[in-house]
């Protein structure tokens, strides 16, 4: 049985909604990405914060270090699939938060 993912997504500080297969697409990419990030093993809630060229990560309530070339790679990605979502326009900043369960 595949467990339920939920996700609340903001682009420019404003709620961007998500449709099932968006909402799906978008917590995989973000489980997958921090899962990736050294030290990550179990993952219950994963939360990304992008603003200026800066991400920040946490997996179950703790800070996960992060280097540049991952930074661009999942900053990158994140925009990529934000803007071409209906509403959005130009990505200055995102929040990405996933609950697994």
């Amino acid at each position: 049985m595949r467990e339920k993912l939920s996700t609340k997504f903001l682009v420019n500080a404003k709620s961007v909604e998500l449709n099932p297969f968006v909402n799906d697409f978008l917590a995989q990419i973000t489980i997958g990405a921090a899962k990736s990030l050294r030290g990550v093993d179990y993952i219950k809630r994963v939360e990304m914060h992008r603003e200026y060229d800066d991400l920040t990560v946490k997996v179950n309530g703790e800070d996960v270090s992060i280097t540049p070339f991952p930074i661009g790679i999942i900053s990158s990605t994140i925009i990529g699939l934000a803007s071409i979502l209906k509403g959005v326009d130009n990505v200055e900043s995102f929040t990405i938060n996933v609950e697994v369960g």
